[in-house]
């Protein structure tokens, strides 16, 4: 073969970065928080913060949040250490590629380092280096309240099958939400489209007043798959406001927004 190149030279340099402090994570965990929280990244380029998580640290916890303008995820863990605080914002796709080559070994450790402009992972012989995405992230915490009139706990499981369920009436064409239907004993989930539709049942522990509310089904879906716990525990407060999904340590919080809907 006769392949045409170009001179070593000519291939971008790599900026060189400051390696004497570093943030020491667990493979298992670090692959473990980009799952539960990638999936609600923005794909829209116009909304470049949005296209990206960020990692807070304080301490010796680690928080990570992404946010696509209709939900929020949140995944919070504490480190073997702590350290100074960091807040940066890292482009999804660079995660996305990491959780690809992690091996997710609980005793195999990244070591992430950070600078103003670049993030640094660097596992076994593999160095991962991304550009930050710069610019500051929205205030998360504005968006949070604690505030509810209905609380339900529910299994997880029967959820998550009751809502995979809808989703087999619903055309692409169609954004059809699903009606969640919160009673003294029960929740119920109901979705009514041009395929057909369906009205199911599933015990359900409820304190707090009755909701009927509309979700897009995918958003609780993807949020449910991603937690481990067997019960999940919602918040609400009215049809237009959002619902939590979150545990009593807060070590997750999935925050979506209901849709509006016609019975």
């Amino acid at each position: 073969f006769n392949i045409p190149a170009k001179p070593a030279e000519e291939f971008p340099f790599l900026p060189k970065i400051n390696k004497e402090n570093k943030v020491i994570i667990s493979q298992f965990t670090l692959k473990e928080i980009i799952r539960q929280t990638v999936f609600s990244i923005s794909d829209n380029e116009n909304t470049k913060i949005m296209t990206g998580e960020l990692f807070e640290i304080h301490g010796s916890e680690l928080k990570i949040v992404s946010l696509d303008g209709h939900r929020i995820s949140i995944r919070k863990v504490i480190l073997k250490d702590s350290y100074e605080d960091v807040s940066v914002i890292i482009p999804g796709k660079t995660l996305n590629e990491i959780t690809k080559i992690l091996t997710g070994g609980r005793d195999d450790e990244v070591n992430m380092f950070f600078t103003d402009k670049h993030v640094l992972f660097e596992f076994g012989s593999t160095i991962v280096l991304s550009r930050l995405i710069e610019g500051e992230y929205y205030k998360i915490d504005k968006m949070l309240s604690s505030d509810y009139e209905t609380k339900v706990t529910v299994n997880k499981r029967e959820m998550l099958d009751c809502i995979d369920r809808t989703t087999l009436l619903i055309k692409e064409s169609e954004k059809k939400p699903v009606i969640i239907d919160v009673k003294d004993n029960s929740i119920g989930f109901a979705i009514n489209s041009s395929i057909g539709s369906m009205d199911e049942e599933i015990d359900a522990v409820k304190e707090g007043k009755g909701i009927l509310i509309g979700f897009n089904p995918r958003f609780l879906i993807d949020a449910l798959k991603v937690i481990d716990e067997e019960e999940i525990t919602m918040y609400m407060i009215n049809p237009k406001a959002p619902c939590f999904i979150r545990d009593k340590e807060e070590t997750y919080i999935y925050l979506i927004l209901p849709v509006n809907f016609n019975i």
